[in-house]
């Protein structure tokens, strides 16, 4: 989810070595963010009054080493704050589900997902590209990584939930229409994701089989990408 929209974008775009320290400052700041929402989380709900403070160093160590990242190529493409403004409200909500010890919760997921995907927007502009010419391919990926949230909790979490697999299964289905008409490249990847969204729940496939599918949807959502646009 955090690669391959970026990848997306950069490669849409002209690849610049100023994305390498925006990946940088993106993969850091992320890392950042998780674990001062751990430390926040713990704060409030844990016994054990050294289970936060675990999460104190990584923060402060992922958030300065976003920041040495960020900082000069914020200095030579100011609009890059704008987009980081445009982010702020999307991890707000993730701390305040992370607050609240609701970090499973579906809605939770799908704020995550927004400013990822809307990476490929940015790392389009670094690279020269117009803003316009990123709408549908990020649209793509949030289709994809959206429909994620839901499938993934019907391999784990809610494996057992028929209410969660019909509204997986409903998703999907209804995205192959709209990927199509992003692309109709896209019906072909969106078609299979509708497969596998029906077909591998409910038969027990361990965490890492369920993470190499879905490790294989990013990389064919991503080719297809590139081949559209």
């Amino acid at each position: 989810m955090l690669a391959v929209p970026f990848a997306a974008g950069t490669f849409l775009g002209h690849p610049r070595w100023a994305h390498l320290p925006l990946l940088g400052a993106w993969l850091l700041g992320y890392l950042a963010a998780y674990h001062a929402q751990q430390w926040l989380r713990l704060n409030r709900i844990a016994r054990n009054p050294k289970a936060p403070r675990r999460h104190v160093r990584p923060a402060l160590c992922f958030a300065a080493g976003s920041a040495a990242c960020g900082i000069p190529v914020a200095v030579t493409h100011p609009w890059l704050l704008l987009a980081a403004a445009c982010a702020a409200p999307f991890i707000a909500v993730n701390t305040l589900y992370a607050y609240r010890n609701r970090e499973r919760s579906l809605l939770n997921g799908l704020a995550a997902v927004v400013p990822a995907c809307a990476m490929l927007l940015v790392a389009l502009r670094l690279g020269g590209g117009a803003w316009g010419t990123g709408v549908a391919p990020a649209l793509a990926c949030l289709l994809y990584f959206g429909g994620t949230v839901p499938y993934v909790k019907t391999m784990i979490r809610e494996r057992d939930s028929r209410a969660y697999y019909r509204s997986s299964v409903a998703y999907h289905a209804v995205a192959v229409a709209p990927a199509a008409c992003l692309s109709p490249w896209l019906a072909i990847p969106f078609a299979l994701y509708l497969l596998r969204a029906a077909a591998l729940p409910g038969r027990g496939l361990t965490v890492g089989v369920v993470g190499a599918v879905e490790v294989l949807g990013s990389l064919m959502l991503l080719g297809t990408v590139l081949a559209a646009f």
